[in-house]
C-alpha cells in the first residue's frame, strides 16, 4: 500500500488442506487424501525471495509483522536503489524461468504464474520516471512516518529496544526528504510535475506535523504510553531522546520540505489534471491501468464500461427514490440526502464509531452461512488522526500476521455532526471491515501454506475488487433494510462505477478536473468538498481507482457463472472460500483457478 498498504484473503480447506506435512507433499483442495509432491527448488526460491525483499523494503517487513528490520529507512529514491531493486528483480525472474512450469502441481504452478507476473510488472514498472514525484497528498512516507510515529499503530512500543529502532529510523528520515527535494526538482526540470491543486494540499499536510512544543507533536506520542515496567532512567533517557529529535529532525525536516513546495515547486506545478501531459504519459497511464487492474483493458473499453455500469446503478436508484415518495428528480434526491436533518444524528465521534460498531453485531449471525473460515486476527474501529483526517478517506490498516497487532478500520470524523448516517455506512463496514479487507487481510496472512510473498502480497483488482464485491452481501447479511440505506449502499456502488469514467477522461483528456468534478455530483449523493477529495486522489494515483469495480465484477461474473454451472451442487460458503483461499492474484490466474475448483465440484 504501500502497496499499502495492504493485503488480503481466503478459504476452509486451505488451513485443513493445503498445509505443508512432515512428508514435504501437499494435499490438494478436494484430492481427497491424494498427494502431490510440492517443488522444493521452487519453494527455496520464494523463500529466498522473501527475506530478500524485505531488507529493500523494511517498512513493509514492519507491516507484515516482521521486526527483524524496525531500526532502517532506506534512501529510496536513489539511482542506487533502483539499479539495486531492478538487477534484484531480473536475478529472481532469470531464476524462476530455469524451473519447468509443467513440472508443478497446480498450487506450485499458481504461485509460479503470480511470481513470473510479478517480478515482470515491477520491472517493466522501472521503466518509467515516477521517483520524480516521491510523495503526494494522498500517501507517501511524508504521511506514513506520521502513522508510524503515533505508538497506536504499525511500528512497535513496547521494549526499550522498540523505542531506540524508532529513533533510528527517524534519524534517516531527513536525508530521505533531501533525496525527495532532489527528484521533485529533476521532475520540474522535465515535465514530471504535480498539478497544483495537488500540490496546495501537501504544504498544510507537512505544516501540521511541525509542533513549536515537542510535547504537542504526533511524534511524541509513544512516551506519553511508555510502558510501567521501564525503569525511570530509561524513561528520562527515552524522553530527552524523542524530544531531541522533534526539535532536531522531525520540525526541521518538515518545515524544508513545506517551504520548498510552497516556495519552489508550486510555481512550477501543473495545471492539468491528468497525466497524459506529462512526458510517455499515455503509455505510462497504460502500464498503470494494467498494474491496477491486472487486465489488458484499454482506456476506451473502461470508459465505456464505466458509462454503462453508471446508466445502469441510476436505473436502480430511481426506483429506490420512487419507493420512498420523493416527488423530484434524482438529483434533487442526492441533495435531499446530504442535507436533511434525519440523516445527521450524531453529536460525538463516539456515536459514529458505535454505529459502526452495531453494523458488525448485525452481520456476525449470518457471516457463518456465507463463510467457512474466519479470521484469529483482532479487529478494532478507531477514528483517523488528526493530522490527515482532512485528506483521509476511511481505510483498512492490516493487523500482524501473528495476531499481535490488530487489523483496524479507520474512519475520518473531522466532525461528528457532518457525519451522515446513510450515505453509505452499512456497505463502507462490508468493504473495509468485515467480510471485506479484514477477512481478506487477515485470512491471507495467517495462511502459512502459502509462500511468504504471498501472504503479504497486494493485488488492487483482486483485493478492492473483493471489497466490493462484499457491498452487494449486505442483504443477505441482513443489511439494507430500509430504501435509506439500499440508496447509500446504491451510491457507493455508483461511486465506483462514476470512477471508471473519471479516472479515464482525467488521464486520457476528455475531462478536467472541475469537469470530473461537475460528473461526480451529477451523478450521486456527494458534497462538493467531497467530490473535490475524490477527483484529487484520482488525479494523484492513476489508475488506482480503477481496480475496485473491475474486480468486483469480475468476482461475480464468476459466481454467476458457477453457480449456474454446479446448480445444487453450488454451495456459497465454498465459493467465497475458494476466492479467498489462495490471496490475491491476477484476475485471469483467480478465473483459471475457480473455473479448476467447480470442475473438482462436479466430480
Amino acid at each position: 500500500m504501500y502497496r499499502f498498504l495492504l493485503l488480503l484473503f481466503f478459504t476452509f480447506f486451505c488451513f485443513a488442506s493445503c498445509r505443508q506435512n512432515p512428508s514435504g507433499e501437499q494435499k490438494l483442495p478436494g484430492s481427497e487424501g491424494a498427494t502431490v509432491a510440492g517443488n522444493q527448488q521452487l519453494a527455496d526460491l520464494f523463500n529466498r525471495y522473501y527475506e530478500e525483499r524485505m531488507q529493500f523494503y523494511p517498512m513493509e517487513a514492519t507491516t507484515n509483522g516482521d521486526n527483524r528490520f524496525n531500526d532502517q529507512l532506506p534512501n529510496d529514491g536513489t539511482a542506487d536503489f533502483r539499479n539495486r531493486i531492478a538487477e534484484f528483480y531480473r536475478k529472481f525472474l532469470s531464476e524462476i524461468e530455469q524451473i519447468d512450469r509443467n513440472s508443478l502441481n497446480d498450487t506450485d504452478r499458481n504461485s509460479y504464474d503470480i511470481f513470473v507476473y510479478e517480478m515482470q510488472m515491477s520491472l517493466e514498472g522501472l521503466q518509467y520516471e515516477s521517483w520524480k514525484i516521491p510523495f503526494q497528498q494522498f500517501w507517501g512516507l511524508p504521511l506514513t512516518i506520521g502513522q508510524y510515529a503515533t505508538g497506536d499503530n504499525v511500528q512497535p512500543f513496547k521494549t526499550v529496544a522498540d523505542y531506540n529502532n524508532w529513533l533510528s529510523r527517524v534519524s534517516a528520515f531527513s536525508t530521505w526528504a533531501d533525496t525527495a527535494i532532489a527528484n521533485f526538482k529533476k521532475g520540474a526540470q522535465t515535465g514530471w510535475v504535480l498539478p497544483k491543486a495537488l500540490a496546495l494540499k501537501m504544504i498544510p499536510q507537512c505544516r501540521d506535523l511541525v509542533a513549536k512544543d515537542p510535547k504537542q507533536s504526533l511524534f511524541y506520542g509513544p512516551i506519553a504510553k511508555m510502558p510501567d515496567s521501564f525503569t525511570a532512567a530509561d524513561r528520562q533517557q527515552l524522553t530527552d531522546a524523542y524530544t531531541k529529535a522533534i526539535i532536531e529532525t522531525v520540525n526541521p525536516t518538515f518545515t524544508k520540505l513545506a517551504n520548498y513546495l510552497q516556495n519552489e515547486y508550486l510555481p512550477k506545478a501543473r495545471l492539468t489534471s491528468g497525466i497524459n501531459t506529462i512526458p510517455n504519459g499515455d503509455k505510462y497511464y497504460q502500464y498503470l491501468i494494467r498494474y491496477w487492474t491486472t487486465t489488458n483493458l484499454t482506456p476506451d473499453e473502461i470508459y465505456n464500461l464505466g458509462l454503462k455500469e453508471v446508466a445502469r446503478i441510476r436505473t436502480e436508484m430511481d426506483s429506490i427514490k420512487n419507493l420512498t415518495g420523493f416527488k423530484n428528480d434524482l438529483k434533487a434526491f442526492f441533495t435531499f440526502m446530504q442535507t436533511d436533518k434525519q440523516f445527521y444524528p450524531f453529536k460525538t465521534t463516539g456515536e459514529v464509531l458505535d454505529s459502526f460498531a452495531n453494523i458488525q453485531k448485525v452481520i456476525d449471525p449470518n457471516l457463518k452461512k456465507m463463510f467457512g473460515r474466519t479470521p484469529k486476527t483482532p479487529f478494532e474501529i478507531r477514528q483517523t488522526e488528526a493530522f490527515r483526517a482532512a485528506s483521509a478517506s476511511a481505510e483498512y490498516i492490516q493487523g500482524a500476521a501473528d495476531g499481535s497487532r490488530p487489523g483496524i478500520f479507520y474512519v475520518p470524523v473531522p466532525n461528528p455532526a457532518k457525519f451522515n448516517s446513510t450515505s453509505g455506512m452499512q456497505s463502507l463496514f462490508l468493504h473495509e471491515a468485515i467480510p471485506g479487507h479484514h477477512y481478506q487481510i487477515s485470512l491471507q496472512q495467517e495462511n502459512e501454506a502459502l509462500p511468504k510473498f504471498q501472504r503479504f502480497l497486494w493485488y488492487g483488482a483482486y483485493g478492492e475488487g473483493w471489497a466490493l464485491y462484499t457491498e452487494s452481501l449486505g442483504k443477505e447479511l441482513g443489511l439494507y433494510t430500509n430504501p435509506y440505506q439500499h440508496m447509500g449502499a446504491l451510491g457507493d456502488e455508483i461511486h465506483r462505477a462514476i470512477r471508471l469514467v473519471v479516472d479515464v477522461a482525467l488521464h486520457t483528456g476528455k475531462m478536467t478536473r472541475e469537469e470530473a468534478i461537475q460528473y461526480m455530483t451529477d451523478n450521486e449523493a456527494i458534497s462538493t468538498e467531497g467530490a473535490i477529495a475524490e477527483i484529487e486522489r484520482y488525479m494523484a494515483v492513476p489508475g488506482q481507482a480503477l481496480s475496485y469495480k473491475i474486480g468486483s465484477l469480475k468476482i461475480r461474473e464468476l459466481r454467476n457463472k458457477l453457480q449456474q454451472q454446479l446448480g445444487n451442487k453450488f454451495n456459497l460458503a465454498a465459493f467465497h472460500d475458494e476466492i479467498l483461499k489462495d490471496g490475491v492474484m491476477p484476475l485471469n490466474v483467480l478465473e483459471r483457478k475457480m473455473n479448476a475448483w467447480a470442475n473438482m465440484q462436479m466430480q
